[in-house]
């Protein structure tokens, strides 16, 4: 979803509907998951902030995140190495090509993927409640520096 405004209302909506209440941190938090620019971490929205929020913790831009995820508007893409991405910005499930060395996220447009979904929902006979589709590789700024 390219419209950052509109992911911006309506996570802040989700949240006013929840009870909760729209502080200047709160709102830099998701502001920045909105736009959801290269899938950032926990530990990268925080330096984002710091500088506006000096005394604002790590943990606190967590718990934010947790709070926003668990009503559907942010997507956690869990790596074993626990360094743990977001995306705000298109948060149901859909498809990424991670570079293996600058760990650069990017969001292919794949038209094939509601029919491979039902492929696969139609061979195992299972339904389909939620996916994640992810592609290595190496991407071509950091193949430019290999040459």
């Amino acid at each position: 979803m390219a419209d950052h405004k509109k992911r911006f209302e309506i996570i802040i909506q989700k949240l006013r509907d929840k009870g909760h209440k729209i502080t200047p941190q709160r709102l830099a938090i998701v502001k920045i998951l909105a736009k959801s620019e290269g899938h950032p971490s926990v530990e990268n929205i925080h330096v984002q902030l710091k500088k506006d929020f000096p005394t604002m913790s790590l943990a606190t831009v967590y718990r934010n995140i947790v709070l926003i995820k668990s009503f559907g508007e942010v997507l956690e893409l869990g790596f074993p190495d626990g360094s743990n991405r977001y995306d705000g910005n298109k948060p149901t499930p859909h498809p990424h090509v991670i570079c293996i060395k600058c760990k650069k996220i990017v969001d292919p447009d794949l038209d094939s993927l509601d029919e491979m979904k039902k492929e696969v929902a139609l061979e195992t006979n299972f339904k389909i409640l939620n996916h994640r589709l992810d592609f290595f590789g190496i991407c071509s700024n950091c193949m430019a520096e290999e040459v």
